[in-house]
């Protein structure tokens, strides 16, 4: 298309194109549709170019698919049939075929085309001088066109037209489909058929409708269309004709107080229905009011609207809530733009900057002894902060005076007031005054800000005056368990249960019985509170229990109770013992581990306590207990090898015990696995007392003996006679193996009478080659090997007879006295 122009050709350009519209209509009409169809058309073909319309649905109505059996022409669903390529019919004729299938009903139909090539005739002869004109091809598309909204007219206003370039060869009548034209909204726009003018109608709302796309069409008197039908925007241009509104119609926010400043509180958010991203949108915001008026404490910022504090002088307690009149302005806030208004309520929010003060700084009361879970004291507490908020509850503590715990304080939660109570029973006679120190503070921490005091929480002191009460008797404790045996004789004693005046702390003249209706299992003396068995029980009554409640009544006739819960144990006697009883220990010493085993259920059984019952061997041996079945045996200092048979006893829980002898076995060994079985007892280790003492006794009367022997041969004298030539006799060492021939003489050593005292005089006898004395007179005997004379030493009076000795003699007097051999392979020599 192209706006209207002057028109160049003559009237053989006019006449042609009638002739083959008219040809064109002949033959549609005069052939069968579903046959063949026959078209005019110039002898070249550019692409894209409309060759005609063939009617499709009298052929067949429901074609799926329609296509060419010539690739250079295009068929649409409308029957229109187009050029995909540049065509020259030389030989002034070219066919093609049209099919047309239905799938779903299997039908196939088919249209023979044929295109019959005409020549272009000339009623005009140019000159050689005139000058060709020729005209360049339009697009069918004319740029978007627009209308200003709300336009003022006058109406009707044209705003655009369109043309085709086909219109040179064709008569070409304009239409137009779409929004604005027969749909809503109808009848705004219309074009003339004849020219292509556009006009619309009447003014346009932008935000209603901010364009309009239309579809023209071009055709001719009899329906061919030489145009692909043309899509063609009109654009509604934006005017400022909506002030900016608020999203919403009041802004709520929450700030805290004292905040510092630059805190964001908040944004207020407008909207504007002109066109986005132009000065009709482009917003701007300005607190216009703000209450109270003074001081100035909030903005606002003029393009995001984001409202901030400017000071940190937000007080709830003095004004807790303000309000922002917020004004939007579109035009960049110019003064010609339009202009909206919103409120903005600004709530302060609490913090714990006001510590609770007591009303007092003291306060005194009275609550009666014995008495608990009673109020004795109600303590005021005021807070400026917001009511029943964590900021204004207080939480009370009793951080003085109640180490033992009498007392306790709660909040009433409505009135704020510190409840206190006693919780515990109080004792007149103990404490008659309790000074209680208090202290009260928020369930948040104390904030401290400018012109607040230092000061997180306040202190009050009260104090309880404890009235006397009388009263009677107290057990301690109040519930006494006691197990009995249950083969306990009647009257054994199991315990006792006394009670205590609580006026004069002691429990003289308090009697004591059993309560009407309780069981007899046991009884009470009535002065001393001594519990004992008042029956004997069955096997089946073992682990029974029962409450008896006591009585006990003091000299006013006040009356206390108490309980005494009875168990009935095990009838059995069966006595803690050790196993096993025999061990072996190392040279290391390492301790053995003793553990105790019963059959007895509880009491009679663990935990269990073992010692020594030997003395004297408790004195050498320790115990450490390990746990309750078991201890460690170990020597205490360092003793001989040996079996030791130690006596260990062994107590239970309730009392009864019993003895086990425990065998260690001190082997020298490293592991015990070297010692063997226990071997025999050593005698000599295991002597006892009286052994010990027998054998003292013996040596001292052993000593006793040999004293008085010694002072009876002292007075006495032996004569011995020895030779002259004693002093020259020799014994010499001898290599020969028998003994000597003069050694055989007889009276080879003649002996001479000589006193010898032994008591006043020693007789020595030295080892081979040493002199031998007796008495004043001295002798030398040589003895070969190693053998020695000094085991005829002894104590007491040794007497030599007088005489000479014969080697035999001689011989026979070493063995009994040296157990040695003879004397061989040595000489006796005289000189």
């Amino acid at each position: 298309m192209a706006p209207a122009a002057a028109r160049h050709g003559g009237s053989l350009c006019g006449t042609a194109c009638r002739q083959l519209l008219l040809g064109l209509l002949v033959l549609s009409l005069w052939c069968e549709a579903c046959k063949k169809v026959t078209f005019n058309v110039p002898s070249k073909l550019e692409a894209g170019t409309l060759v005609g319309r063939v009617n499709l649905k009298e052929c067949l109505k429901s074609a799926e698919r329609i296509s060419s059996s010539d690739p250079d022409f295009r068929i649409l669903e409308d029957g229109s049939v187009y050029t995909t390529n540049i065509i020259s019919l030389p030989s002034e004729e070219k066919t093609f075929t049209i099919l047309l299938k239905d799938v779903q009903r299997h039908e196939e139909k088919k249209i023979h085309v044929n295109l019959v090539a005409h020549q272009k005739k000339t009623h005009k002869t140019r000159h050689t001088r005139d000058t060709v004109l020729r005209r360049t091809k339009r697009k069918w598309g004319p740029i978007p066109s627009s209308m200003m909204e709300n336009s003022l007219g006058p109406f009707p206003l044209q705003i655009q037209q369109v043309q085709s370039d086909t219109a040179q060869n064709y008569t070409i009548y304009y239409s137009a489909t779409g929004p604005g034209i027969d749909r809503d909204p109808k009848g705004l726009f219309y074009v003339e058929r004849e020219t292509g003018n556009v006009f619309a109608t009447g003014p346009v709302d932008r935000e209603q409708y901010p364009e309009f796309k239309i579809i023209f069409f071009a055709n001719t008197a009899d329906g061919y269309s030489p145009e692909r039908p043309l899509l063609h925007t009109i654009r509604i241009e934006d005017d400022n004709d909506n002030a900016p509104c608020f999203t919403q119609d009041l802004f709520t926010f929450a700030v805290p107080e004292h905040c510092k400043p630059g805190t964001v509180v908040g944004k207020v958010t407008a909207e504007d229905r002109d066109e986005l991203y132009t000065l009709h949108t482009a917003l701007r915001y300005r607190i216009v009011s703000e209450q109270p008026p003074l001081p100035k404490i909030f903005s606002v910022h003029h393009e995001t609207g984001v409202i901030t504090t400017l000071t940190s002088q937000l007080d709830r307690e003095i004004v807790g809530k303000h309000l922002l009149l917020v004004e939007v302005r579109d035009m960049a806030g110019q003064p010609f733009g339009l202009c909206n208004t919103g409120t903005v309520v600004i709530n302060v929010g609490d913090v714990n900057d006001n510590a609770p003060c007591f009303v007092h700084s003291s306060y005194e009361t009275k609550a009666l002894e014995n008495r608990v879970n009673v109020e004795i004291l109600r303590i005021p507490c005021l807070d400026k902060d917001e009511p029943n908020s964590p900021a204004w509850n207080c939480r009370f503590s009793i951080v003085k005076g109640n180490e033992d715990n009498h007392f306790a304080i709660t909040t009433d939660g409505r009135t704020n007031e510190g409840i206190l109570c006693v919780v515990k029973g109080l004792d007149y006679e103990t404490a008659n005054l309790r000074i209680l120190e208090i202290t009260a503070s928020n369930e948040i921490p104390y904030v401290v800000v400018p012109y607040s005091s230092a000061l997180a929480q306040c202190t009050c002191t009260v104090r309880v005056i404890v009235l006397d009460d009388d009263e009677g008797p107290v057990f301690k404790p109040c519930l006494l368990p006691i197990t009995i045996d249950g083969c306990a004789a009647v009257g054994t004693v199991v315990g006792n249960y006394l009670a205590v005046d609580p006026e004069t702390g002691n429990s003289e003249g308090i009697r004591y019985r059993i309560a009407p209706g309780q069981s007899n299992w046991i009884t009470i003396d009535e002065n001393s509170g001594e519990l004992r068995i008042a029956r004997l029980f069955d096997n089946d009554m073992t682990g029974r229990q029962c409450n008896i409640t006591v009585l006990a009544v003091d000299q006013s006739g006040k009356t206390g109770t108490g309980t005494v819960l009875v168990t009935v144990g095990a009838c059995d006697r069966y006595y803690p013992s050790v196993t096993p009883t025999e061990f072996i220990m190392c040279r290391d010493r390492k301790p053995v581990y003793i553990t105790a085993v019963t059959p007895n259920e509880s009491p009679y059984s663990a935990p269990f306590r073992f010692a020594i019952s030997d003395r004297s061997m408790d004195s050498g041996w320790q115990t450490v207990q390990q746990d309750d079945k078991s201890v460690l045996l170990s020597p205490r200092t360092d003793i001989p090898y040996g079996i030791y048979k130690i006596p260990v006893n062994v107590r239970d829980n309730g009392g009864r015990q019993g003895t086990s002898v425990v065998t260690v076995n001190y082997c020298d060994c490293t592991t015990p696995s070297d010692c063997g079985m226990l071997r025999q007892e050593d005698p000599a280790v295991t002597l006892g007392v009286w052994a010990i003492l027998a054998m003292i006794l013996g040596s001292l009367l052993l000593l006793l003996i040999l004293i008085t022997l010694c002072g009876c041969y002292g007075t006495g004298a032996v004569s011995k006679h020895v030779p002259d030539d004693l002093a020259n006799q020799n014994l010499i060492i001898s290599n020969t193996e028998a003994p000597g021939e003069e050694v055989m003489d007889p009276n080879i050593i003649p002996l001479q009478a000589a006193t010898v005292n032994s008591c006043d005089q020693g007789v020595g006898m030295g080892t081979i080659g040493h002199e031998v004395k007796t008495g004043g007179q001295s002798f030398e005997m040589s003895k070969g090997g190693h053998q020695t004379l000094e085991s005829v030493r002894g104590y007491g009076q040794s007497t030599m007879e007088q005489g000479r000795y014969s080697y035999s003699e001689w011989q026979n007097f070493m063995h009994s006295r040296l157990g040695e051999e003879p004397i061989r392979g040595h000489t006796l020599i005289k000189n």
